[in-house]
């Protein structure tokens, strides 16, 4: 075949050499050998076969194979030289997780399913388990760059549904927090179900108001899968949608509606990915709807937030503490870990308070608490004499500290409160309400994640003022004489509307205190005893600045000390609405009884506001201004520590005026720099301490 390939002048050329003898080549009429005519029959022959190969080949290609989109997710086996992620172990795992490493099993004729006789679909003798691809995953991935998914940080936010009752649960509360504008939105179906995207959307009412992202993460033949199959589609699909979206978290139906095999891909595959997931139980649409309120930032600490429950008992105060204990147990803890209690028992307990918590079982037997953990502690000081003021504080702050100051928060109840069922979890008005009345929202989980979490909060340190948050509404000012009036705010209207605000007294009968300022108050509280031992020691009299008293005995003492605290720094605690006040828990001073330490000064019985008590009752916050969403600080009244009006910049000017005269009773602080005289969380600037 080299001989069809080389032209007649190379012939002759070749020809010479290995016949040189004259006249042995047949010459042409320019002088160029001739081939004789056999050798030439042949070549045409063979170039003539050769043509009619190709033409076969080309004629036969096959035509049905499909060109492969690599931007597409698509799997086959694992000869595949890129292996796939393998899936974490689930510690404890109620079914074997498949292996992402173990090799799939390929359909025996490609991916058509199997003929019958008569040329229809034979009946299916097992769930097909062939190689997995994701045929309209990649289009709405890929659509959503404008989110900035490729970004760690972002404001996407993940509901997932496998059952189509849980679907048709989890859209209302998707469509309403899309239509709030917080956080890019995005729904993704991953169910065996093959109905269409655009039918899911028609059924239950979603329009495109609802600022909804949908993304179909249903594998091909999904109906027909094996749970095998579906369990590693579910893991790959968030294992895709994580690498275009990065959600912050991510929210499913925990309802018996829900796919058991999807919760349990979900739960391994989100927590490999260190992402959060928000499980809703049983009626929470119903009950959880002011988390559509809330946006991605605030939706990711959903479980990093951690509160505990204080209660420090006085003694003779059985009825009101059995009664403040029904009220937790009848409490609603949805979605949510239930917090850790404490109770401090005084050193005389009385009968009726100790039969009471031989059978008091805490977290209550309706609480979802698989671990059968133990949430209760009681401490019972030894006996001795009444506790002094500086005993009654330290003790108080010693039974509490926050492992992660951040995170961590103690609600302090007094054993005169009545708590609401709805006080950690308040019940919005439905998702299809639309009336607005003077009502605010101030419930505990829902003001934490929202005023110390939130884009916002981050954004404008909102947590840096914060010192506490109460459920409660004082009737009188710290003094326990004068009368307080809650301002109020104007709405559109101008029409004058109870509104939450900002005061710089503190609360102690139903309150939540920060981590981070409880640690403060710690220090404050610690170097402020040691003054005090040091001036008695040197028998040197106290400046004005510590012995005067600005709250009624009939607070506890510790109280005293988180004012001074707020004074110095400018702090405030959020205070409910009047209308909200009732609705969250209420102080029943017509059984009042006074702390340990001020017992043998005041009196028993009740105070001035005795009259008899009741919450509120009913739904909280049936009706809510704005459709519930929280105001901001700014939006809010401020008032001094007092009562008085005023502006920030005014309360800034009052806290530098007030850690002046500190400063200076301590003695000292000249000496300090500028740097040495910042606000800390140890309170040394305060003291007029040098690090080191």
């Amino acid at each position: 075949m080299g001989s069809l390939f080389l032209s007649d002048e190379e012939l002759v050329k070749k020809d010479d050499d290995h016949k040189p003898t004259k006249g042995s080549a047949i010459r042409g009429p320019f002088g160029l050998a001739r081939v004789p005519p056999r050798k030439l029959l042949k070549r045409i022959a063979i170039v003539l076969a050769a043509g009619a190969l190709i033409y076969l080949f080309i004629h036969n290609i096959p035509t049905d194979v499909p060109i492969r989109d690599r931007r597409r997710p698509n799997y086959v086996g694992d000869h595949v030289d890129a292996p796939a992620k393998p899936m974490p172990k689930l510690k404890p795992k109620p079914l074997q997780p498949p292996n992402w490493n173990k090799p799939l099993k390929p359909p025996k004729k490609g991916n058509a399913p199997p003929k019958g006789p008569g040329g229809g679909l034979a009946p299916a003798s097992k769930p097909y388990d062939g190689p997995i691809r994701f045929e309209k995953l990649a289009d709405s991935l890929q659509a959503i760059s404008g989110t900035r998914g490729d970004y760690v940080d972002n404001k996407n936010v993940l509901f997932a549904a496998s059952s189509l009752k849980s679907a048709a649960l989890l859209l209302p509360v998707a469509c309403k927090m899309g239509a709030e504008l917080r956080s890019y939105v995005h729904f993704a179906v991953m169910s065996k179900s093959e109905i269409p995207v655009d039918q899911l959307r028609e059924v239950n009412g979603v329009d495109d108001s609802c600022q909804l992202i949908f993304h179909d993460a249903r594998p091909d033949r999904a109906g027909t899968s094996s749970e095998d199959r579906f369990l590693k589609a579910v893991m790959r699909g968030f294992y895709h949608i994580n690498s275009y979206m990065h959600p912050q978290v991510v929210i499913v139906d925990a309802s018996d509606s829900e796919s058991g095999l999807f919760l349990e891909a979900a739960r391994v595959q989100l927590r490999s990915m260190k992402i959060p997931i928000i499980e809703l139980p049983e009626n929470s649409p119903s009950k959880l709807t002011w988390l559509t309120k809330l946006d991605s930032a605030s939706l990711a600490a959903w479980h990093k937030v951690n509160i505990e429950i204080l209660i420090q008992a006085a003694p003779g105060t059985s009825g009101n503490l059995v009664r403040l204990l029904k009220s937790l147990v009848a409490a609603d803890f949805s979605a949510s870990a239930t917090p850790h209690l404490t109770i401090e028992l005084p050193n005389n307990v009385d009968a009726a308070t100790a039969a009471y918590l031989e059978t008091f079982q805490w977290p209550p037997a309706k609480a979802y608490n698989p671990t059968h953990v133990k949430q209760l502690t009681l401490r019972h000081r030894i006996p001795r004499n009444s506790l002094t003021e500086e005993e009654s504080s330290a003790r108080f702050l010693e039974s509490f500290w926050p492992a992660d100051p951040r995170h961590s928060h103690v609600l302090v109840l007094s054993p005169q409160v009545e708590l609401s069922p709805s006080f950690f979890h308040c019940k919005l008005p439905p998702l299809s309400s639309h009336h607005h009345t003077d009502q605010d929202s101030t419930d505990i989980k829902y003001s934490v994640l929202e005023y110390m979490h939130s884009n916002a909060a981050i954004t404008q340190q909102w947590d840096s003022r914060l010192l506490a948050i109460s459920l409660d509404l004082p009737s009188t000012h710290l003094d326990a004489t004068k009368s307080f009036a809650p301002p109020s705010n104007k709405d559109a209207s101008s029409d004058a509307i109870s509104s939450p605000f900002l005061w710089q007294a503190p609360n102690s009968n139903a309150v939540l205190y920060t981590g981070q300022k409880w640690v403060e108050l710690h220090a404050f509280v610690s170097h402020l005893l040691e003054f005090q031992q040091t001036a008695e020691k040197n028998q040197t009299p106290l400046p004005s600045v510590f012995t005067n008293k600005l709250v009624s005995k009939r607070y506890p003492s510790w109280l005293e000390h988180a004012l001074k605290l707020s004074r110095a720094r400018g702090y405030w605690t959020l205070y409910p609405s009047q209308l909200t006040a009732g609705n969250l828990a209420v102080v029943h001073n017509e059984m009042y009884r006074a702390p340990e330490e001020y017992e043998k000064e005041i009196k028993r019985g009740g105070l001035a506001d005795s009259a008899e008590i009741v919450l509120a009752g009913g739904s909280l916050l049936e009706n809510l201004p704005f459709g519930g969403t929280l105001p901001g600080f700014d939006q809010m009244p401020l008032l001094l520590w007092d009562g008085r009006a005023t502006k920030l910049r005014d309360l800034d000017a009052h806290a530098v005026e007030y850690a002046g005269e500190f400063r200076k009773a301590v003695g000292g602080c000249e000496g300090l720099t500028p740097s040495e005289l910042l606000p800390r969380q140890s309170a040394r600037d305060l003291f007029c301490e040098r690090e080191g």
